[in-house]
């Protein structure tokens, strides 16, 4: 998938980057596939964490998740599939361990170039990796112990990609519609996404929950939602009439109601929370 508009959704705390939170992009080759690569940079000690849980909101992706245990020699890995709701992320690590986590973060609508399986029925759910991309994890689980770094991890899983690149599995349908809801940063109806790709709502919604897990109206919500939430952070005169008028939404009231919704909390807390212990963010936008 060529994907023409630069498109990068965005976490509940964009700005996060410490010892046990990494994020790294990929390769050019990939970019059209891969958000990011996501974890520990190194093996670290599991200490308790007083912290409050960390949110998840809806990010328009899929994401292959290990938990590494050095200590024990063990990995654990779940496939979180698309997400149209917030939730809270809890760390279950063993206290006094050696661990890592490492993970893939897929666009929802690119994850099935590489999976074994339909995607449907994955929306806001968590799975064995293998129950959809088993060849993958078949390959990558095994050398997890082995590979300490982060870098070392995404160069590895690199390679195994790049040699499925030209075997990946992909839907015109869906590309093309894709496509269209990201140049309109999600504001066309599905009546009209049908129309534009020549096929019934019904094929469209079918094609959808097959190779995305998700109905393309939910789907071109978040996908403004998220369009949204990037002007909030990045604007600094950002003004939500302008917001209203700019991603088709019916009014004010819609918008506040869709965003508080989506990321379970008014805007003005939503900004608190992603600028905390914020220093440099400078090169966050890219």
């Amino acid at each position: 998938m060529n994907n023409s508009i630069i498109y990068r959704p965005l976490t509940a705390t964009p700005f996060k980057r410490n010892s046990f939170y990494t994020e790294i992009s990929p390769s050019k080759e990939l970019q059209s596939y891969i958000r990011c690569y996501w974890g520990t940079e190194k093996p670290l000690i599991q200490i308790e964490n007083n912290d409050a849980p960390e949110l998840v909101i809806p990010d328009t992706c899929v994401d292959i998740i290990y938990h590494i245990d050095y200590t024990d020699n063990t990995v654990t890995g779940g496939l979180c599939g698309v997400n149209d709701c917030s939730f809270h992320a809890h760390d279950n690590g063993t206290i006094g361990h050696m661990v890592s986590t490492y993970a893939i973060r897929l666009y929802a609508w690119s994850a099935y170039a590489f999976c074994d399986d339909s995607l449907q029925s994955t929306m806001n759910g968590y799975f064995d990796v293998d129950s959809r991309f088993e060849w993958l994890d078949k390959i990558i689980r095994p050398k997890l112990l082995e590979l300490k770094t982060l870098q070392e991890k995404i160069s590895f899983t690199e390679q195994v990609l790049f040699k499925r690149l030209s075997d990946v599995r992909e839907n015109t349908v869906v590309n093309d519609t894709i496509q269209n809801i990201l140049i309109n940063k999600g504001s066309l109806d599905i009546a009209k996404l049908a129309k534009e790709s020549f096929v019934s709502t019904r094929q469209l919604e079918r094609l959808f929950h097959e190779y995305v897990g998700i109905t393309p109206k939910k789907l071109s919500n978040l996908i403004r939602y998220q369009f949204l939430w990037r002007d909030i952070l990045c604007e600094p005169d950002f003004d939500v009439l302008s917001a209203v008028y700019k991603f088709g939404y019916t009014d004010q009231s819609h918008l506040l109601r869709e965003f508080k919704r989506y990321h379970s909390m008014d805007i003005h807390n939503a900004k608190i929370m992603a600028f905390k212990d914020v220093g440099n963010i400078q090169d966050v936008f890219v």
